[in-house]
């Protein structure tokens, strides 16, 4: 994918939060066992199921939780591409958005 077609997705992505995407924000993983399970629920979805991908991770279009998490802080963010590197989502990402696979 190009940088240009990162770009196109992101702005996409980012339009379904703004227009009121709900997704599923908790329960927060607070173990392997419980971020596992989110693992697998993404796992079983048809790839090209983006939206559906956002909603079990949880995604949203602003810091979250009184820590005000966000991507850019999380272990699966890569900067440069403004990239979600964990394989489950593997998608193109803003900064300051936050998703429940949040990882330190």
């Amino acid at each position: 994918m190009s940088t240009k077609d990162d770009d196109a997705l992101r702005d996409h992505i980012g339009r379904l939060m703004s227009n009121g995407l709900e997704t599923k924000t908790e329960p927060f993983p607070e173990n392997n066992f419980e971020f596992e399970a989110v693992l697998d629920e993404l796992r079983d979805l048809d790839p090209d199921n983006l939206e559906e991908r956002l909603v079990i991770s949880g995604f949203v279009d602003k810091p979250y939780g009184e820590d005000e998490q966000r991507c850019l802080e999380c272990m699966y963010y890569l900067v440069h591409r403004k990239w979600c590197d964990l394989p489950e989502l593997a998608v193109p990402v803003e900064a300051e958005w936050w998703c429940r696979l949040w990882r330190i």
